[in-house]
């Protein structure tokens, strides 16, 4: 059995397994500072919202739990 392109389809796989992840955690960091901000307003989390397809209370747990790590 040669398995040479079910390795190089599954190496394909786990690099883009990695890419989504590290991608949803820029997004996380970026949406989450957006909305720490001082002059956030409900506009500010209704875009947020829309952009990420995300809801308010999603959005307010992660702002959550990025005030508990302070990610900034």
């Amino acid at each position: 059995m040669d398995v040479a392109k079910m390795e190089l389809a599954l190496q394909r796989y786990q690099d883009a397994v990695a890419a989504l992840d590290a991608a949803r955690t820029d997004l996380e960091s970026e949406a989450a500072a957006a909305l720490r901000a001082g002059d956030a307003t409900p506009g500010d989390w209704a875009r947020v919202s829309e952009l990420t397809g995300w809801s308010e209370q999603e959005l307010r747990r992660l702002v959550t739990a990025a005030d508990s790590i302070d990610l900034r």
